[in-house]
């Protein structure tokens, strides 16, 4: 999937928290005379809400001295088994009133019952075909929320990576001339293998072309025939062939003076040639040993050192709503001039029924109060506040579920000038990650991992990614800031009456 396609409008009941209970044909000893008090019994339940089903709270039902918690994603991990899920009943035969079924199940419409009369007494005494227990099982299965998150995750194609890989492939550029423009920079961005390739390629070509005229000029000339002659006036000298002239080349470029093969001053041609070698030999030298310098000093394998937590967690602080994540770095050269960046990656279509693939938007990470620029020296919590400028404004615990959107974090700084490190002084090192729907922990937060020992703050890496569960409503941060407001109302109503009852007549 190249785009996170929006999802067209279809039935909230099918993005429930758990899997729906999937209606079990009926036996054919249990449709006689009272089928529709069975049927109605039926939809009753199918209507009557359960009573553990977390859900997001309304205005008139929220009360914010107990709010409602999101279940934890590793409560939901416990509950499947490598065989069938928990939910699913053994093959062995039960009697009627012994089956399970479970509490967080959205519908139960073939529960029978004692109130139902004869046809439930009649449908309860056949048993259940084992095909049918399987077929359920395998549909319960399969509908987990669980399995399909893993299924929408192994289908999903990320924007970055976690490594901070850009998933962006360029392809029919017509115009490639401008790649040769910018040789330098071209060069630079090849890997490893084909910028060696290159290197060793400029010195050896030139090397065999240089070596071929030196050759061929003293093929013309004689000098390989009167080779031993003390009266013949060579051009080179103590050149007889290919490979001689050669390594003339080469001793020639390299600066080695072997003082064996040597071009005389008998011909002009020569010092011509010889005079065009250095130049050439030159510029090779300046631009690729330039090369070689600024890719081996780029500090991109800095980036290795500074580390992300794996999730995103959201949870209240400061009576706000926050979207936090975590940030830390391995080494002890610390960066200059941290500054951390996030973008929201989310297609949406337009009022006009324009599609816009992959839209990009800031998230605000403190940015006019200059909580965006780091002092990297301990491992810091990154926290975006969700309000009314926030794209996730109005998404609930449940809403998040149904969303698809990735969020991209760019962390930039300079490296550190240090003794063993002055190739990358000075030189800007960028760190990406990206959160994906299915990475954030609704109702968590981090745990510390800093602590005073001896003097000194001690970082505890090992609980880098540790979080634990805290009470956060499910609600969204406009439906507790709308439901802060009608209690800040109704209490100026109340006081303001209490006042007006206080006056004297």
């Amino acid at each position: 999937m190249l785009a996170y396609l929006p999802r067209p409008p279809t039935d909230t009941s099918r993005y429930g928290t758990f899997p729906q209970k999937p209606d079990l044909p009926a036996a054919a000893g249990a449709l006689g005379e009272d089928g529709g008090h069975q049927a109605a019994a039926t939809t009753a339940k199918r209507s009557a809400p359960m009573p553990n089903y977390p859900s997001a709270p309304r205005h008139s039902g929220f009360v914010p001295s107990e709010p409602s918690l999101l279940p934890s994603r590793g409560s939901l991990t416990t509950q499947h088994h490598r065989g069938h899920p928990s939910w699913c009943p053994p093959p062995a035969p039960q009697e009627a009133g012994a089956r399970f079924y479970p509490l967080h199940a959205l519908s139960v419409t073939n529960v029978p019952n004692s109130s139902h009369g004869k046809t439930s007494a009649r449908s309860s005494t056949i048993p259940a075909p084992e095909g049918l227990q399987s077929r359920r099982c395998k549909l319960l299965e399969e509908d987990s929320p669980m399995v399909q998150a893993s299924k929408r995750q192994r289908q999903r194609q990320r924007y970055v990576t976690k490594l901070g890989k850009c998933q962006v492939n360029l392809g029919n550029i017509q115009d490639k001339k401008r790649f040769l423009s910018d040789i330098f920079t071209t060069i630079v961005d090849l890997k490893y293998r084909w910028f060696l390739f290159v290197f060793m390629m400029c010195y050896v070509i030139t090397w065999v072309v240089f070596g071929f005229i030196y050759f061929f000029d003293a093929w013309v000339r004689g000098d390989v025939g009167h080779q031993g002659d003390p009266e013949w006036r060579a051009c080179i000298e103590n050149v007889d062939g290919f490979v001689s002239a050669l390594l003339l080349s080469v001793e020639s470029q390299r600066t080695i003076g072997y003082g064996t093969r040597m071009v005389t001053a008998n011909c002009a041609e020569g010092v011509i040639l010889l005079i065009a070698q250095s130049i050439v030999g030159s510029m090779i030298d300046a631009m690729m040993v330039g090369c070689m310098f600024v890719k081996i000093s780029r500090p991109k394998k800095r980036a290795q050192t500074l580390i992300f937590s794996k999730n995103c967690v959201i949870s209240r602080r400061d009576e706000k709503l926050c979207l936090m994540f975590r940030v830390g770095d391995l080494r002890e050269s610390h960066m200059v001039d941290a500054k951390i960046r996030a973008k929201l990656i989310k297609s949406r279509q337009t009022a006009e029924g324009e599609f816009i693939p992959l839209e990009q938007s800031e998230l605000n990470l403190g940015y006019d109060t200059g909580e965006d620029r780091l002092f990297l020296v301990e491992p810091q919590i990154i926290c975006h506040v969700i309000n009314r400028h926030s794209p996730f404004w109005d998404m609930s615990a449940e809403s998040l579920r149904r969303e698809q959107f990735e969020i991209i974090i760019i962390l930039e700084g300079i490296v550190e000038a240090t003794g063993n490190c002055c190739l990358a002084a000075g030189m800007t090192c960028q760190a990406r990650t990206s959160y994906t729907e299915d990475e954030i922990l609704w109702g968590y937060r981090f745990e510390p991992c800093m602590s005073l020992e001896k003097g000194a703050f001690q970082v505890d890496y090992s609980r880098f990614e540790m979080t634990f569960e805290v009470q956060t409503p499910a609600a969204s941060a406009k439906e507790l800031h709308e439901l802060k407001e009608l209690e800040q109302q109704e209490h100026s109503t109340l006081s303001l009456y209490w006042d007006h009852l206080l006056q004297p007549c």
